[in-house]
């Protein structure tokens, strides 16, 4: 029997699932979608250096946040959440501290077809990604009984 320790991570990692799926599936669908005209609201964005600090703050206090309250990395469910508080987390702090070569990498990829094409493929990965945090994240199914129902219970 898994210790309440355990449930109550698991518990955590479905709540942050549940939460961040959805997100990372709707958003990286619809920016796959209209990447070409989005073009300029990178523009619009990297023109503000105030707006690019407050972005990578929020950025890095929310990845931090991730990092901090799930701190599990059992599971394929809790580790791709906790991989995506550090992608936000690191990419926060680029924003803040190097947000000309991530400008220089947006605009490079914009100006290629082939790797904007590449990014509208890594766009469809995440959103894939995303659905399949929603869906752990949603399911019906309880950690209680997936511990139970596991074979190692089964057999003791």
């Amino acid at each position: 029997m898994p210790s309440s320790a355990d449930v109550r991570a698991r518990e955590r990692t479905r709540a942050f699932a549940r939460v961040i799926g959805p997100y990372i599936a709707v958003f990286t669908t619809v920016y796959a979608i209209r990447l070409p005209e989005l073009t300029e609201v990178g523009v619009g964005l990297f023109a503000r250096p105030d707006m690019v600090l407050m972005l990578g703050a929020m950025m890095l206090a929310g990845g931090l946040v991730i990092i901090g309250v799930h701190r599990n990395w059992r599971g394929p469910l809790a580790v791709t959440v906790s991989l995506f508080g550090w992608f936000v987390a690191l990419r926060g702090l680029l924003l803040i501290a190097a947000p000309a070569a991530l400008e220089a990498g947006v605009d490079t990829t914009l100006a290629s077809p082939a790797l904007t094409a590449a990014a509208r493929a890594f766009f469809g990965c995440l959103a894939v990604a995303g659905l399949l945090l929603a869906y752990g994240g949603w399911s019906t199914r309880s950690p209680r009984a997936a511990a139970s129902a596991s074979p190692a219970s089964a057999a003791g």
